[in-house]
C-alpha cells in the first residue's frame, strides 16, 4: 500500500516545485534574511501541494476517463488499479489538511517579519494554492480542460513560489526578484507544455483542450520553444546582474544547467512522434531544479 501512495505522489514532480522556493530564498539569504525553520517549512508545504495536486490530477482525469489504454506515460495509481477512487479522495483530503496546517504553521513563523495585510494575504495565498491543486482535474470547470493549465503554473511555480518565498522573510518586492521568477515559471510551464505536447492525441479525444491541443503539435513545439527561450533570457539577466553587482563572478556557474535547454530544444524541434516525449519531461525538470539550487549555492557561499 505505501508502494502505491508514493506512486501516486508522483515523486519525480517534487523537485521541479521546490525550484522557485530554493531560489526565493536564495535571494533572502543574499541580503541576510535566511531563516532554517521558515525555509524548512517552505518546503514542506510546498511538497504537501504538489502532492495533493498530483492526486487531485489522477481522481480528476480518472473521473474524465483520460487515463486510459491510449494515455502516454506512466500508468495512474487509479488507472492501474493501485488505489480506488474512494481511497484517492481519502489521501486528497489528508493531504489537503496536513498542507494547510503546515502552511499556516510556517506563515506563524513568519508573523514578526509581515505586516498584518501580508499576513492576510499569504492565508488567502495558501487557500487558493489548495483551491488551484485541486481543481486543475477536478469538477464540471476544471481549468486543465479549458487550455489554463500553463497560466496556473505559471503563477504558482513561478510568481507565487519565488516571490511568496522571498516575502516570507520579511523583504518587500523587489524587482530583481521578477526576473528568476519568471525563469522558474516559464520553464515549469514548459514542463506541462511536454506533458500535454506527449498526451496531446488522446487529450483532444477526450476533449481535454490543453494550449497544445489548441495550438496543433507543430505550433505546439513553436511555444515550447518561447517558453524555454523565456526562461533563459530572464536567467541569464538575472545571473548576470547579480554576478557584477556583487562582484561574485562564480555565480556564471550557475548557467551552466541551463545549457542543456539547448540540446533539448533541437531534440524538440526534431520530433515527430509526440509518445517519444515523455524522457524530455524530467530533463526539463531537473534542469531547472539543478540550476536553483546551484544558483542558491552560489549565490551565497562562493568565495567574493
Amino acid at each position: 500500500m505505501i508502494k502505491a501512495w508514493l506512486h501516486a505522489a508522483r515523486l519525480r514532480t517534487l523537485p521541479l516545485s521546490l525550484s522557485g522556493i530554493i531560489v526565493g530564498t536564495g535571494l533572502a539569504a543574499l541580503i541576510g534574511a535566511f531563516d532554517g525553520l521558515i525555509f524548512g517549512f517552505a518546503l514542506l508545504t510546498t511538497i504537501g501541494f504538489q502532492v495533493l495536486s498530483n492526486f487531485a490530477n489522477d481522481l480528476g482525469d480518472s473521473q474524465k476517463g483520460t487515463d486510459n489504454a491510449q494515455r502516454v506515460g506512466p500508468a495512474r495509481a487509479i488507472q492501474s488499479g493501485q488505489l480506488s477512487a474512494a481511497q484517492m479522495k481519502v489521501g486528497m483530503w489528508v493531504v489537503g489538511v496536513c498542507s494547510l496546517l503546515s502552511a499556516l504553521y510556517l506563515i506563524k513563523l513568519s508573523v514578526p517579519n509581515l505586516s498584518a495585510n501580508a499576513i492576510y494575504f499569504y492565508i488567502v495565498l495558501a487557500v487558493a494554492c489548495i483551491a488551484a491543486a485541486i481543481t486543475y482535474t477536478i469538477g464540471k470547470n476544471a481549468y486543465g480542460y479549458r487550455g489554463l493549465g500553463d497560466i496556473m503554473v505559471f503563477v504558482f511555480f513561478g510568481l507565487v513560489s519565488v516571490i511568496g518565498a522571498f516575502g516570507l522573510y520579511g523583504e518587500g518586492f523587489e524587482w530583481l526578484v521578477l526576473f528568476p521568477a519568471l525563469s522558474i515559471g516559464a520553464w515549469s510551464t514548459a514542463v506541462l507544455n511536454l506533458n500535454n505536447l506527449r498526451d496531446i492525441h488522446n487529450d483532444a479525444q477526450m476533449q481535454k483542450r490543453t494550449m497544445v491541443v489548441k495550438l496543433g503539435y507543430e505550433r505546439g513545439k513553436l511555444y515550447h520553444v518561447f517558453l524555454i527561450s523565456v526562461g533563459l533570457a530572464t536567467w541569464f539577466f538575472t545571473v548576470y546582474l547579480l554576478a557584477f553587482n556583487t562582484y561574485n563572478y562564480w555565480l556564471f556557474a550557475a548557467l551552466l544547467p541551463s545549457l542543456g535547454f539547448v540540446l533539448h530544444l533541437k531534440r524538440i524541434l526534431d520530433n515527430q512522434s509526440p509518445a517519444s516525449l515523455d524522457p524530455e519531461l524530467k530533463k526539463v525538470a531537473l534542469l531547472t531544479f539543478f540550476s536553483s539550487i546551484l544558483f542558491a549555492i552560489l549565490l551565497n557561499f562562493a568565495p567574493h
